[in-house]
């Protein structure tokens, strides 16, 4: 089986370039199931900012609360669907090590990067255009992944770049969860701080547990058939968080 390229785009097989899979039918069948899916639990699925208790413990307690911040950092990050589904984006097609640390890398201090200077500095953006555009990042990874970008463009953006611009979106989309509440002055740096801590512990854990999944698939013989499926129901969750985001933009 041939290498795929760099960053991810399904590669050519046996010197020839691979064409989507003929069950187009079934791949929009599968994307139709899951945007239905998503669709029918939304109010919860979309909410997942910083829970009422733990709103209630961080606004109840002043001063520097290090082991709590990291531990919520870390939830957040492994419970944030949004986040998770762009990282099964980009590390989809990456065999090697080297190229998973350094793309986590740049994702990591693009959302480290604008997560801190969005709380620290004050800086205010609409929560529904952060997440919409959070979106877009899932559409762009999932169709740069069945090379939909030299389709529709005609050229590939830099893989690498692309990844660190839209870590500075997610950072601020950490940012507005904890902006929607008052923190405490006091100690809000080292809070931040060690928030971020807890968001690259839990992007560690979830990634590690992706790269199993993954590896084991990549085993199997069904994995080229199922990839541009898959990539296809990806690209149709970026959109549904979209579609919500612009709805909670316009309709509140």
């Amino acid at each position: 089986m041939s290498k795929p390229l760099e960053a991810g785009v399904l590669a050519p097989t046996a010197g020839r370039r691979m064409a989507p899979p003929p069950a187009w039918a079934r791949s929009l069948a599968f994307l139709g199931a899951v945007a239905a899916a998503w669709l029918s639990f939304a109010p919860q699925a979309f909410a997942h900012g910083v829970s009422s208790g733990d709103q209630a413990f961080l606004q109840a307690n002043a001063g520097m609360q290090i082991v709590p911040f990291i531990y919520l950092g870390a939830k957040h990050m492994v419970t944030g669907y949004d986040h998770l589904l762009f990282l099964v984006g980009v590390i989809f097609f990456l065999y090697r090590m080297k190229d998973v640390w350094h793309y986590v890398t740049l994702f990591a201090v693009g959302h480290s990067v604008t997560l801190i200077l969005g709380v620290v500095g004050g800086i205010n953006v609409s929560a529904y255009v952060v997440d919409a555009i959070i979106g877009l990042s899932v559409v762009y990874k999932a169709l740069d992944n069945v090379g939909g970008l030299e389709r529709f463009l005609g050229f590939r953006p830099n893989p690498r770049l692309m990844v660190l611009v839209f870590g500075f979106f997610h950072g601020f989309g950490l940012a507005t969860k904890l902006q929607e509440f008052e923190l405490s002055r006091e100690g809000l740096i080292a809070n931040i701080l060690a928030f971020n801590v807890g968001v690259e512990i839990g992007q560690v854990l979830a990634l590690a547990a992706i790269l199993i999944a993954m590896t084991a698939w990549r085993r199997t013989a069904s994995f080229q058939r199922q990839a541009f499926a898959t990539n296809v129901a990806l690209m149709g969750s970026g959109f549904v968080l979209i579609g919500y985001q612009l709805t909670g933009l316009f309709a509140g």
